[in-house]
Parts: structure tokens; C-alpha cells; sequence
């Protein structure tokens, strides 16, 4: 299958590293002009030269805290300046932060729920109005497969991420009129800059192959996943080849999830 994004524009929160470059990457193979927010300014800058030179895609890095409601309006009006619409979002921006529920600070909540929940609020209801006159949209939630089957110690992100598929649910019941499609990508085990950051903290005398290797021996595939095999479907949900998907919320986890 031939998927094409020619002449739509992608902005993608989180997308410096991981799944986020790799979403941005395969957009622009596709045809699509694609916008990077990451808080590292060098960081997102280099990705977004490496997308452009790869692809020969006009590709734009944007510097901002999507966890502050003034750095998301300032980045909306800069990517629209710079490119005039946005037709694709991808609310990816965020990480696991989990742990005992008892231990968890007001602090911590509240920030979580600034960067995963509100962020896609927020960045949502800024895009969705062009998209609802265009009769054009999409929108993805990346969420994770605690906001389907969480467990002990999964707090606070499984809860913020369970609260991002109502919300998913919730748009595309709104946009689904307008051609506004929206669905949630419920991520399990990934190799992404959080794997990374794991092995870092581990200790472990195993190099990142191995650690690797270890984490998905234990997985129902016996490996975990790539961060293209998230990206292709992604980018089928945000082209005209997905126009009848919305609404949904699917696992990307090589059947970690026990719920459907």
C-alpha cells in the first residue's frame, strides 16, 4: 500500500527522540511538511535537519514545555506562521513516570497531568477549529497500555493516560461530523530514549543490546517493539488510507495488554 500525506502538515509534540522522531521521519517520507516541539532547542533543531535532509521535506524544530499553557500558544502561533495550517497532531510528549501511589506528591500529579493530559487539551483545542472548517483532521493521543490494565505502582501516568482516551473518545465524537479524526496509540514496550535512560540508571553490567534483549525476553513476542512499527501505523490513521478509523484506542504492544 502507497500511503500518501502530500500537502499536509504534522505537528508533533515529544519530537526530538524516540517515537516521536520516527513518526516525524515517516510523515515526511510520506509526503507530509512536519513540525517538531521538543524543550531541547538543540535537540529538536538537529532532528528536524536530519528529517529535512533525509526526506527533502520541509521539516521545522520548535523549542517549548508543552506542560505550560503559554509555551503551547506560542508554539502554535509560530508553527502556524511558519507553515499556515495544521491538518496532523500527535500529542506524544510525556513519559512513565510511575510509582507507589501513598509516595506520589500534589506536585507530581499536578505535572503529570500538565504534561499528558492538559498538554493535549490544550494543543487539541487550538487545532481543532482549522481542522473542523478544512473538513480535514487528525489527531493522535499517545497513550500506553496502563490506561487500559493498570496496576499497582503504575501511578500517576496510568491515570493521566486513561484520562487522554476519554478524551480521545470525546473529539472524535465532536469531529467525527467534520472529518476530524482522532484515535489513542496505547504504546507498550518500545526502544526508544526511555529505554536508554533505563539501562543508564540500572547499573547493570549488560551493554544496551543485552539490557535490551533481557527486557523482552519477558514480553509475549519475546522482544520488544521498534519505533518504525509504531510510526507506519500511525501514519495510516493520519492519511486519507485510515478515513473511516476514529474513535478508537489501539495497543501497540505485541499483545502485552491483556483488554482489547
Amino acid at each position: 500500500m502507497q500511503i500518501s500525506m502530500a500537502g499536509r502538515v504534522a505537528l508533533i509534540t515529544g519530537g526530538s527522540k524516540g517515537l516521536g522522531y520516527a513518526m516525524g521521519l515517516k510523515f515526511a517520507e510520506c509526503g507530509a511538511e512536519v513540525a517538531l516541539v521538543s524543550r531541547n532547542e538543540q535537540e529538536v533543531a538537529l532532528a528536524a535537519k536530519e528529517i529535512s535532509t533525509i526526506t527533502s521535506q520541509k521539516c521545522q524544530g520548535y523549542a517549548g514545555d508543552v506542560s505550560r499553557a503559554e509555551d503551547i500558544q506560542t508554539v502554535y502561533e509560530e508553527v502556524t506562521r511558519d507553515f499556515g495550517k495544521v491538518d496532523v497532531l500527535v500529542n506524544n510528549a510525556g513519559f512513565a513516570q510511575a510509582g507507589e501511589f501513598t509516595s506520589i506528591t500534589d506536585e507530581q500529579w499536578q505535572y503529570d497531568i500538565d504534561l499528558k493530559l492538559m498538554a493535549a487539551v490544550r494543543m487539541s483545542r487550538l487545532v481543532f477549529p482549522g481542522m473542523k472548517e478544512r473538513k480535514w483532521g487528525r489527531i493522535i493521543n499517545m497513550l500506553n497500555t496502563f490506561a487500559k490494565s493498570p496496576t499497582a505502582g503504575s501511578a500517576p501516568t496510568s491515570v493521566t493516560r486513561a484520562a487522554g482516551m476519554a478524551l480521545t473518545k470525546v473529539l472524535a465524537s465532536e469531529g467525527a461530523a467534520h472529518n476530524v479524526l482522532v484515535n489513542g496509540l496505547n504504546i507498550g514496550r518500545i526502544f526508544s530514549d526511555q529505554v536508554v535512560r533505563a539501562h543508564e540508571r540500572s547499573g547493570s553490567d549488560m551493554d544496551l543490546e543485552e539490557f535490551t534483549a533481557a527486557i523482552g525476553k519477558g514480553l509475549p513476542m519475546g522482544r520488544i517493539g521498534e519505533t518504525d512499527e509504531c510510526a507506519g501505523l500511525a501514519c495510516l490513521l493520519c492519511s486519507d488510507a485510515g478515513g473511516y478509523i476514529s474513535g478508537t484506542s489501539i495497543n501497540v504492544d505485541g499483545n502485552l495488554c491483556p483488554v482489547l
